[in-house]
């Protein structure tokens, strides 16, 4: 039976699904105004693995996770760059899509843009109004927090203590310190409604966007811990108060990514984008480096880590690699009642105890590479088939990794009578490769193209190609 940790009672429950087996999951997406950093991949890694999981279980899930395109922020920086909103908007989201691709995200079922919801914004603020639970002054719509006497059962503050933190503006128009926005007035950049041409408040297009595609209960909203509160609880009130029910089962929080003891973010100045870390990480290592930590902790972020990630990694996938290839595909056979995948279920229904559930795979490539040795190519394949299907739960690529150091010696036996350009002769494989890198990016800097270009044709004969990043150039072998 599966557990989660639900932060409204603060407890790990069974999970219990409002209908059977079909799951209802909601996660809140980004506000494409910027590139998306390790803490979004963090976040969406980690639901990502949720839903694979869910999915595994046997649940009939559909998952959607939002997408804002109207915010204080897109239109901040379309000023700055004298652009359009959506231009913004656009631009991000599809750096943003790009990465999730990239780092093996399964596209969610459905991917709702806050513009495309306005409608059913203006229906939630005009039921809220009705009800008492929300007022309009001069084209702004608040929410009336005090008629809310649940408000902080989220984040567990009293209504009280929060009143008596918050300090109201001298030209605020809110009743109350803690009322929140519903609808802003916004001549400029705004839609029309009943109270006039303005925009939806952020915590609103939730609420919205979660009815529209899951209804007015769903199972599971999750998202990074900073999202408890406001926007979290604000979305708690709105909807309860709108529908009449209780709005969520579950909700799942994710631990910060921290640098130097400090949260990941954009206002700090501290972040790591998705796009430069896959400049120096592939997907799996990102994935592996995140899920060795439980994921309601904080993740403390550094090259050492990632580094320890990428070889603990490189271990399963070189087994992978190599029993796959001794077994034979007549023997891939995966035992899905196996010893390995109960150990495998029960942690992952221990409230997702991934680095529990890693250290199953590194079980099963231990057993695997031991029948391989014994030349049992029967039960190598049936070890193998079982790693590489639990590594697909936890969503790694299981694509084949670069050559060995054999392979990569053989090919550059080929060439090596072209290094003339390379003064130690004793380097072999990836130390050699690397010392190649160097020396084309030194031909760049100092604008030798002939050499540069005769360096990448060179490892294009043989199947090596270049890809220059930013910072750094990586090589592949061509596919």
């Amino acid at each position: 039976m599966l557990k989660l940790h639900n932060t409204l009672s603060n407890q790990i429950e069974e999970f219990i699904p409002l209908n059977k087996d079909k799951v209802t999951m909601y996660v809140c997406g980004p506000t494409v105004y910027d590139y998306p950093h390790l803490g979004h991949a963090r976040c969406y890694i980690t639901w990502d693995m949720l839903y694979r999981y869910l999915k595994f279980s046997g649940y009939n899930v559909t998952y959607c996770r939002n997408v804002t395109d109207v915010d204080d922020k897109i239109l901040a920086k379309a000023h700055h760059e004298g652009k359009t909103a959506e231009e913004i908007s656009s631009r991000y989201y599809q750096i943003f899509a790009e990465a999730m691709k990239n780092l093996n995200n399964l596209q969610p079922d459905f991917e709702p843009r806050a513009t495309k919801t306005i409608g059913e914004m203006i229906a939630l603020v005009k039921t809220l109004i009705n009800k008492g639970f929300a007022y309009e002054v001069d084209g702004d719509v608040y929410f009336r927090v005090k008629n809310f006497k649940e408000y902080g059962k989220l984040s567990k503050q009293p209504i009280d203590d929060l009143e008596a933190g918050a300090r109201v503006e001298t030209s605020s128009k809110k009743e109350n310190a803690l009322d929140f926005a519903l609808w802003k007035k916004d001549e400029e950049n705004g839609y029309k409604s009943p109270w006039g041409i303005g925009r939806p408040g952020w915590h609103i297009e939730c609420s919205a966007m979660s009815k529209k595609y899951l209804g007015e209960q769903i199972d599971i909203h999750a998202g990074g811990a900073d999202l408890i509160f406001p926007h979290h609880e604000n979305e708690i009130a709105q909807s309860e108060c709108a529908n009449g029910k209780q709005f969520v089962k579950y909700w799942l929080h994710n631990g910060f990514v921290t640098i130097n003891k400090e949260k990941m973010s954009k206002s700090l100045k501290n972040f790591v984008t998705i796009n430069s870390l896959l400049e120096h990480y592939d997907a799996d290592t990102i994935r592996f480096f995140i899920l060795t930590n439980h994921y309601r902790m904080p993740v403390e972020f550094n090259d050492e880590a990632l580094n320890s990630a990428k070889t603990g990694f490189k271990r399963l996938q070189t087994a992978l690699d190599e029993v796959l290839s001794f077994a034979g595909t007549e023997n891939l056979a995966a035992d899905e009642q196996s010893e390995e995948v109960e150990k495998f279920k029960k942690a992952m229904d221990n409230d997702l105890n991934t680095s529990v559930a890693l250290s199953v795979l590194f079980d099963l490539a231990t057993k695997a590479n031991s029948a391989k040795a014994d030349n049992d190519k029967i039960l190598a394949g049936k070890y193998i088939a079982t790693l590489k299907m639990l590594m697909q739960v936890l969503g790694f690529t299981c694509k084949k990794s670069q050559m060995s150091e054999e392979e990569l010696n053989k090919r550059m036996a080929e060439i090596a009578a072209e290094l003339d350009f390379v003064d130690d002769k004793t380097l072999t494989g990836y130390a050699l490769i690397e010392k190649v890198i160097e020396i084309r990016a030194k031909a760049r800097a100092e604008k030798n193209w002939n050499l540069a270009d005769k360096i990448r044709n060179l490892f294009d004969s043989v199947g090596i190609i270049f890809k220059d990043g930013k910072d750094k150039t990586i090589w592949l072998e061509k596919e």
